[in-house]
């Protein structure tokens, strides 16, 4: 799909205000309600938008430890992958999981959960018990210094 400068300035602006109305967004875009409304579902149904979400502030639910975790895996054969993977996923405490390269680890994963107690039990008991598992290095963040969902639109598309 090619978008234009009102299709780019429509995404950015859904980033950071996914629940701005569409009367305020067409505003702000300078088209009326109507045609603004058919940009943005043709941005949905292109799949440049996937989704709305609230975002939850961790701190007021309790949750104030988070950790990046360095996983290492025995072999690396598509079935260990997609095992990790699965399995990885349906943990609730994981907010981020990459697999990457150019470090000892195979993953690196961002969980969040309530305190040293709970990063204990989540990481004997659920992430080094995956199969495959032979390794997990803990860093543990201070401070977030840059915490954003939004990502920048390139000119072309």
């Amino acid at each position: 799909m090619r978008i234009d400068r009102q299709d780019r300035h429509i995404l950015e602006i859904l980033q950071t205000e996914g629940r701005i109305s569409n009367q305020e967004l067409a505003d702000r875009v300078g088209l009326s309600p109507s045609p603004c409304l058919r940009r943005v579902r043709a941005l949905e149904e292109s799949g440049l938008i996937t989704g709305y979400r609230a975002i939850l502030d961790a701190k007021e639910m309790g949750l104030t430890l988070m950790a990046l975790l360095h996983i290492s895996m025995d072999r690396h054969t598509p079935e260990r992958f997609e095992n990790f993977d699965k399995t990885v996923r349906a943990i609730p405490e994981v907010l981020e999981c990459l697999l990457i390269t150019g470090q000892d680890a195979d993953y690196q994963i961002k969980v969040i959960v309530h305190d040293m107690e709970a990063y204990q039990d989540l990481l004997l008991n659920k992430i080094t018990r995956i199969e495959g598992v032979t390794g997990a290095h803990s860093s543990f963040v201070l401070r977030t210094i840059v915490n954003k969902t939004a990502i920048p639109i390139p000119d072309q598309l």
